[in-house]
């Protein structure tokens, strides 16, 4: 069943920053730690949701641990294994803030870079700032990899922001009602917030080697999977529906949630 975003409490947090975790337990302390010192000074409440995607080592139990010492790092843990896009989905469905900002939870994303987009977001030059990685520290196989799988995206879909596979992006709350929901969203957040008539913009962005813990990442199991998905959203862009309202009697019913 689809649930969709919920209304956001007037008295709620200003930034919801969301980030799936799949076995990941020996990052999570230092990686809240980052988030903790960059966003304390900014002028924002905030807070971050951690979503389990059903680890198998102790990453359950260090989320228990952080939120217990700080309540503004919440977390909810899947039954079992259900995919980035599933993870990413729930973190937005419990989120608080007009603002939404996600990164991996592998530290190879910069928590600096956040209120940077938060920054450009707020000046209204767009309603969903994407990262791009200048100087990644991957493999070759991985850089070639996603060249190949952005290259064909953008071929295929029009080009809508150069790394759809950078997970350090800002967007407002609205830009996530309605979207279509399947596995593999997530390598397409930018399209299809797109698709909607939301304004997107990029900034280049800090991208650092892994430290702890096993990439999860494979040519089989995110590759070819990807390029097939892309048909798919192919699809959905050339049949979405595209009007523009001229008039009308009245404003939006007070329980849009887009209005909220």
């Amino acid at each position: 069943m689809r649930e969709n975003l919920p209304r956001r409490d007037p008295a709620a947090v200003d930034i919801s920053i969301v980030i799936p975790v799949k076995n990941e337990s020996d990052n999570i302390i230092p990686l809240a730690a980052e988030i903790t010192a960059v966003m304390d000074p900014q002028p924002h409440s905030w807070e971050c949701i951690w979503v389990d995607d059903g680890s198998t080592d102790d990453t359950l139990a260090a989320l228990r641990v952080l939120s217990k010492s700080d309540p503004r790092h919440r977390y909810l843990s899947f039954e079992q294994n259900a995919g980035q896009s599933a993870a990413l989905w729930a973190g937005f469905i419990e989120a608080d803030g007009g603002i939404i900002a996600t990164i991996d939870g592998d530290g190879q994303n910069d928590p600096a870079d956040i209120p940077k987009l938060v920054l450009m977001l707020e000046s209204g030059a767009a309603d969903m700032v994407n990262g791009y990685r200048l100087r990644r520290k991957d493999n070759t196989i991985r850089r070639f990899a996603s060249f190949v799988a952005n290259s064909f995206r953008n071929f295929t879909t029009g080009r809508t922001v150069r790394d759809t596979g950078c997970s350090t992006r800002v967007l407002r709350r609205e830009c996530m009602v309605s979207l279509p929901l399947f596995t593999g969203m997530h390598r397409f957040l930018p399209t299809l917030v797109a698709m909607r008539g939301f304004k997107l913009t990029e900034v280049p962005v800090n991208h650092r080697p892994r430290l702890k813990g096993r990439s999860k990442y494979s040519i089989n199991n995110r590759l070819w999977v990807g390029l097939l998905d892309t048909f798919g959203v192919l699809w959905l862009r050339k049949r979405a529906l595209r009007y523009g309202v001229k008039e009308k009697s009245r404003e939006a019913a007070a329980d849009n949630p887009i209005k909220s």
